[in-house]
């Protein structure tokens, strides 16, 4: 949670303040109190994740479940910088990996490299599965005119 909001502060330039008025919270206070105990309602997971603009928290739970979380594939074709996003999270995968192995580095760091890594390549493998499937365009109007 409180890199959530170190993420809206840095990148939104929200205070916590903002955030609890974009949740529809009454006091920030609230907030607060969660970031002390740790207990966020689940019910509030998401619209305290879409206040921040980033989703650490559900990560944080998948990944504490041993669970890869990948965005749902779109099937549009990958950009060039997708693919060299794809290559460097390998590349640094298999240097943490190494370097584990090494004892030079905890096991968290590792299994952060390998989880993005891992995420990545999954969410390719579903968009070029997606790819092969026909879809309905339902944002052509009538006869195929917008």
């Amino acid at each position: 949670m409180e890199w959530c909001l170190e993420h809206a502060r840095v990148r939104h330039n929200r205070s916590v303040d903002n955030i609890a008025d974009l949740m529809g919270m009454a006091s920030k206070w609230v907030i607060y109190k969660w970031l002390e105990n740790g207990r966020l309602p689940a019910i509030l997971i998401r619209p305290f994740e879409q206040a921040c603009g980033i989703d650490y928290v559900t990560r944080f739970i998948g990944h504490s479940g041993q669970k890869l979380l990948i965005d749902i594939p779109t099937g549009h074709r990958a950009s060039s910088s997708d693919i060299n996003a794809l290559q460097a999270s390998f590349t640094d995968a298999v240097g943490l990996l190494l370097r584990y192995y090494d004892g030079q580095i905890e096991a968290e760091d590792t299994l952060g490299a390998l989880f993005t890594a891992m995420e990545q390549l999954a969410w390719h493998q579903g968009t070029v599965q997606r790819r092969q499937q026909p879809e309905f365009d339902f944002g052509a109007g009538v006869g195929g005119e917008m």
